[in-house]
């Protein structure tokens, strides 16, 4: 029956290799919290970069927003300079009495070029996002008008601009300069006419 006696011998050291093989609990242990450390890592890794992309894009938007803002409100001194050269024009134009222009042909010639060199200037602001203020007979805004003066007028809601002494501008959704105005005084307020229901 032992005719082969170095099968058994050679069968021992190859279980002996496979006890050595097989993990203990210590180093089960060990891989276990590798593992948990490493997948921490990642979370962490993860977390950092899903905050990079976050602001990134915060980023591009404020970036994208800046540029937009510089296009629309770039030319805003220049606009408010031009402001100023239309208002000379138009004070050039209220200072001529309209007898002159009736009795002089060249002075009538010179006041419509001027006229139109005022409204195409005007008109270029435009293009250019610059907006006239339309405040008359509106409830006054300190956002985009300033009072100068009030007239009692028991007619109109309190706080109605009756009059508009210069003329105010927006470029986009800012104030370029704003208007110059007389408020009511006296009436109702606008707030209350409207809940009475006149």
């Amino acid at each position: 029956m032992n005719d082969h006696p170095e099968e058994h011998q050679a069968a021992a050291p190859a279980d002996e290799a496979q006890t050595e093989a097989t993990p203990g609990p210590e180093e089960f242990h060990d891989d276990h919290q590798a593992f948990l450390r490493l997948a921490e890592e990642n979370a962490e890794l993860n977390d950092r970069l899903l905050r990079l992309a976050a602001d990134m894009e915060n980023l591009r938007k404020r970036t994208a927003r800046d540029v937009q803002d510089a296009r629309a409100y770039s030319i805003s001194s220049f606009a408010r300079d031009m402001l100023v050269v239309a208002d000379n024009l138009r004070r050039a134009l209220d200072a001529v009495p309209a007898e002159a222009l009736e009795k002089d042909a060249g002075l009538k010639s010179l006041a419509e070029g001027v006229e139109l060199t005022a409204r195409d200037m005007l008109a270029a602001l435009e293009r250019h996002g610059v907006r006239k203020l339309e405040p008359k007979g509106n409830r006054f805004d300190p956002n985009f008008h300033q009072a100068m003066f009030e007239v009692e007028n028991p007619d109109l809601p309190a706080g109605t601009v009756v009059e508009v002494v210069q003329e105010g501008y927006v470029i986009g959704e800012r104030v370029l300069r704003p208007a110059l105005v007389g408020v009511s005084r006296g009436g109702a307020r606008a707030a209350e006419t409207a809940a009475s229901g006149k």
